[in-house]
């Protein structure tokens, strides 16, 4: 394993853009495998040195901000894409136990260990990984 993976940084915070625009998922719905809406896709967390999304963050909940949560989740759980929404493979109820993010914080490496391991996905930084191929729904 390499003990030191690259920089993980929010898109919104960085003067970068991403190697692939068609994955700026910004203000797309995210619902699970049954169709259930889940939240709303409010950040990307990059890989700043490929320029390669890694996290999806996601928010959900209340109307208002006290009541809305924030998850992330691996780009790897996603099983397709279309203009509108992006589809992810864990259920809701799996999602709004998940892991909380606190975007004032960005988190180090044991953090996103611990999502990784939570949606049962390889971590990026591991031998062997290789980056999902994003399906496009018609």
């Amino acid at each position: 394993m390499n003990d030191s993976p690259r920089m993980l940084v929010r898109l919104h915070d960085v003067d970068l853009t991403l190697a692939d625009p068609a994955q700026d998922f910004h203000g797309r719905k995210v619902v699970d495998r049954n169709g259930e809406e889940v939240g709303d896709v409010v950040g990307l967390i990059i890989d700043e040195d490929l320029r390669r999304v890694r996290l999806l963050e996601i928010q959900s909940g209340g109307a208002s901000d006290d009541l809305r949560s924030t998850q992330v989740l691996p780009i790897d759980v996603i099983i397709a894409v279309d203009d509108r929404s992006v589809r992810i493979s864990p259920d809701r109820l799996k999602v709004a136990s998940g892991p909380i993010y606190y975007r004032d914080v960005l988190p180090e490496r044991p953090y996103y260990a611990s999502i990784y391991s939570y949606y049962d996905c390889p971590p990026f930084w591991w031998p062997g990984y290789t980056y999902p191929e994003l399906v496009a729904e018609t």
